[in-house]
């Protein structure tokens, strides 16, 4: 085990309310082979991996999986993310959509104390990474969102606040007209189909998946309509429409989908 890099970082909320630290069962484990970084909160059970030698390559597949909101929303300006983990999709996305905003939220202090461990770059104007409680920060948020990725996940799996029907309204609040929510649960979750049912309810029907593009991880997307529709929000409505309850596609082509248009993100701005 790595033992945290430096201190959390602590930041206000648009409201002026402190957050009560929740109690945590157990310090996040780190371990390192020479080549690979992993987090984990439960022994064996992998929330985050990095590449020592390339540390902003995405390497979980639910990871190149969820970068697949630039086919709906290809140059957002902000971009907001729930649960930092190991810095993943963070670090992606700030090297590879330079005029990008990025806001992190993130519960544990002692997760973002990794944030040196796993190679996340130091806050900046484009990068800020906040200990706060998402689904309170998300309801005082000013709706500024064009890209909303929830991958908040604890030792127990999905907390249920990050998936109940208030949370879902304040993600579509917070989010542009357009803009684009993608959201990470597992299929074997008990509270699966009716989180499904939440977010279809609370996105008017407008949320499409890609069949086993990441294997129990079901990467869910979601618009916020705009009117006239944009492009991005016209796709996602066609698929949605296309894979009804079964998903779009079918998994080994998803999964070239998803490694190749990282790829070519990556290649933008290598």
């Amino acid at each position: 085990m790595i033992e945290p890099g430096r201190a959390g970082i602590y930041c206000r909320m648009p409201a002026p309310l402190d957050l009560t630290e929740p109690p945590v069962a157990s310090a996040p484990l780190v371990t390192d082979d020479g080549k690979r970084r992993t987090l984990e909160f439960t022994p064996g059970d992998v929330q985050s991996e990095m590449l020592v030698s390339r540390p902003a390559a995405l390497v979980l597949d639910y990871t190149r999986a969820m970068m697949c909101f630039a086919l709906f929303a290809p140059r957002p300006r902000h971009i907001v993310m729930v649960g930092l983990g190991g810095g993943s999709l963070a670090k992606f996305c700030h090297r590879h959509f330079p005029h990008t905003r990025i806001t992190v939220l993130e519960i544990r202090a002692d997760v973002i104390a990794l944030r040196d461990v796993f190679c996340l770059p130091p806050d900046d104007a484009r990068l800020r990474v906040l200990h706060c409680d998402a689904a309170d920060y998300l309801a005082r948020s000013p709706g500024d969102a064009d890209v909303l990725l929830v991958d908040g996940f604890d030792r127990g799996g999905l907390p249920p606040t990050l998936a109940s029907s208030a949370f879902y309204a304040a993600c579509r609040r917070a989010l542009r007209p357009g803009g684009v929510l993608v959201a990470n649960i597992f299929t074997y979750d008990p509270d699966y189909v009716s989180s499904l049912q939440r977010l279809r309810d609370t996105f008017d029907g407008r949320v499409a998946w890609f069949r086993d593009i990441a294997g129990n991880n079901r990467i869910l997307f979601a618009v916020r309509p705009a009117t006239p529709p944009m492009r991005g929000q016209r796709l996602l409505v066609r698929l949605a429409r296309r894979g009804g309850g079964a998903g779009v596609g079918i998994g080994w082509s998803n999964r070239l989908l998803a490694r190749g248009w990282v790829a070519w993100l990556a290649r933008r701005r290598a």
